[in-house]
């Protein structure tokens, strides 16, 4: 069996150099890095993870929490967020909570049974008071920070402010927006905001519908949609809080004979896959989602390195024009 100094003869390094790259400790270049993989390759090495995380009080694995798996969003979320730890030769530990609050403390057990690098934590549910004396980085990703380490998210006001003015600018005077769930305290709540006071200043009709845990949870909104379209046939506007929804729109409103967009005209948020899947495809706020992930990762490696990192990023939002408007 292959040991740490056969490695470091196979790619003539010392075993030091060697160490350093497989515990990802200091500056090391791609160079040195490739050598070391190459080698190790070569002569089938596995490093004994158990014995590095021993030595090191913690793994090269980043602990990830996300409420959904399925979610278009949160799909893509997790596998932007992979991709970053990847190339930073991290890994993920993933769990998905499905809104399950009494999963916490299996969460919290295992994220320190792993000896995990650090946190990102995307739930909006899971308690804060959990993490306390983790010790380890703890970032949040679209959710309000209240006790961790820093927070990213993206300009979720202007991203509701843009979907208003350019469903007015395409002519809509009725128009109505589908948001978050209802009780719970998220940034994504200032999509509304946003929303609310493009439709005030333009003086336009408008109105909001929050959704419920358990239509979240299902990722099923056609019965909420339909009883809204129904009770108010003027509607020729809408907004919704994630392409799911507006994707739902788009279904419900074939089955109510409402043409998109010659009678209404449909903004979505996220820009994942499924907006340009529709037909016709959606019209939507494009989250830099890539970003975010990106940002996230280096801030929990800066802040496992004791660098200081700002307590909030907010990113910028963009309006993605497709067939719905």
């Amino acid at each position: 069996m292959a040991t740490l100094k056969d490695v470091a003869k196979e790619s003539g390094l010392t075993v030091t150099t060697v160490s350093r790259v497989l515990n990802n400790r200091g500056y090391i270049s791609e160079e040195t890095r490739n050598k070391v993989y190459e080698a190790m390759k070569t002569l089938n090495y596995q490093p004994n993870e158990v014995a590095r995380s021993l030595s090191k009080k913690k793994t090269n694995m980043i602990g990830l929490i996300v409420p959904h798996i399925k979610h278009p969003y949160f799909a893509e979320l997790i596998s932007c967020i992979e991709s970053a730890a990847n190339k930073n030769h991290y890994r993920i530990l993933l769990f998905n909570t499905k809104e399950k609050n009494e999963k916490e403390l299996h969460f919290m057990e295992m994220c320190k049974s792993n000896r995990v690098a650090g946190i990102i934590l995307c739930s909006g549910t899971v308690a804060m008071e959990e993490f306390q004396g983790i010790n380890v980085p703890l970032i949040t990703l679209e959710r309000n920070l209240d006790s961790g380490k820093a927070s990213v998210e993206c300009d979720n006001l202007q991203g509701g402010r843009t979907a208003a003015e350019h469903l007015i600018q395409s002519g809509c005077r009725h128009l109505i927006h589908i948001s978050g769930v209802r009780g719970t305290d998220m940034p994504a709540d200032a999509r509304e905001q946003g929303f609310v006071a493009a439709c005030e200043e333009n003086g336009v009709r408008h109105f909001e519908y929050k959704t419920d845990a358990m239509q979240y949870n299902a990722g099923d909104y056609h019965d909420f949609i339909t009883d809204i379209l129904t009770k108010d046939p003027k509607v020729d506007g809408i907004f919704a809080s994630s392409d799911l929804i507006a994707a739902q729109v788009i279904q419900v409103c074939a089955k109510l004979h409402r043409k998109i967009p010659q009678e209404i005209k449909l903004v979505g948020f996220d820009d994942v896959m499924i907006s340009s899947l529709t037909t016709p495809q959606i019209t939507t706020i494009h989250q830099p989602i890539q970003e975010m992930a990106e940002a996230a990762v280096s801030m929990l490696i800066q802040a496992g390195e004791g660098k200081e990192v700002p307590s909030k990023t907010t990113l910028p939002i963009s309006l993605i024009v497709r067939e719905t408007t």
